[in-house]
């Protein structure tokens, strides 16, 4: 008995043997008959550009993005990490248009800092926005507010983003490259990543209404509508007490609306610089408000 269970698991180790190499023979044949021979260039692309895979191109990577110029699905434009001279030569390398890409950046969509914006409590806690949302909110008295413990800031790879000193991150706008890293670790959807030509600008999230939004923030947006009633026809309109823009007209944006907006929540960027209506509030107090817990 013993004699024939040993011969019939030698039997089935030998059938199962016949059968790997059998398989392996047909995966080699189909191989073989198969391959696709991948074009030398997406090599040496892939070593131009700055392979720091961040996505901002609209592909997952270095590689990918690569990949997707040399088959005619990209254009070399996209890569806003590398210099103009370099997607330049990536052009001419592959005989193929640059692109007009127009540069996008990361915007923060709150100017409460430290000195406008009231708190309620001191947060005590780990040291990011994350963790202080999900520990009740962080103290902040507006829910909508920046809470200034520079996640953003740590996730940037490109050092486009510091803090100042009222506990609002800045975008550099020369550095950033539109990465998307900040857009992603903020827990308040603060961040969002807009073509530069987007000069109209709320700075503000808040879905508070008048009275009440000002209570928490100086520079809140109080959905008083005279940007909109100022603005050409449905280029801005009020939603859940805040301005909003339609950037589908935003050929049709001027400064115009931010000139009577009292709190300067809504600007007009240009080179950088936000500026506020001639209604608006002007700021003058540098020290961060004392903390007042809501009654």
């Amino acid at each position: 008995m013993i004699e024939a269970l040993t011969s019939s698991i030698g039997g089935t180790l030998l059938f199962m043997g016949a059968l790997g190499l059998l398989l392996a023979a047909i995966l080699a044949v189909a191989n073989r008959k198969l391959y696709v021979a991948e074009d030398p260039r997406i090599d040496e692309v892939e070593e131009m550009l700055p392979n720091t895979n961040c996505g901002a191109c609209g592909s997952p990577g270095c590689r990918a993005f690569a990949e997707a110029c040399v088959g005619g699905k990209a254009n070399p434009a996209q890569c806003t990490v590398s210099s103009k001279e370099m997607t330049q030569f990536i052009a001419g390398y592959l005989g193929v248009e640059l692109g007009n890409e127009e540069k996008r950046v990361a915007r923060l969509a709150c100017a409460g800092g430290s000195h406008v914006a009231r708190m309620r409590a001191h947060y005590s806690g780990l040291e990011t926005c994350q963790a202080a949302v999900a520990a009740g909110g962080g103290g902040k008295a507006c829910t909508w507010g920046c809470l200034g413990l520079a996640d953003c800031e740590v996730s940037c790879d490109f050092d486009a983003i510091t803090m100042d000193h009222h506990g609002l991150p800045v975008v550099d706008e020369d550095k950033c490259v539109a990465c998307n890293d900040c857009v992603e670790v903020c827990p308040l959807d603060l961040f969002s990543l807009q073509p530069v030509s987007h000069k109209l600008w709320v700075a503000c999230k808040s879905l508070a209404e008048g009275d009440e939004a000002l209570e928490d923030c100086e520079v809140a947006c109080t959905g008083c509508a005279r940007c909109a009633a100022d603005a050409p026809a449905g280029l801005i309109e009020i939603k859940n007490n805040l301005a909003v823009v339609d950037y589908s007209k935003n050929r049709l944006a001027t400064p115009l609306p931010i000139q009577r907006c009292p709190t300067g929540a809504i600007v007009w960027l240009e080179k950088q610089k936000a500026t506020k209506g001639a209604a608006a509030r002007k700021i003058i107090r540098k020290e961060p408000l004392p903390i007042q817990p809501d009654r």
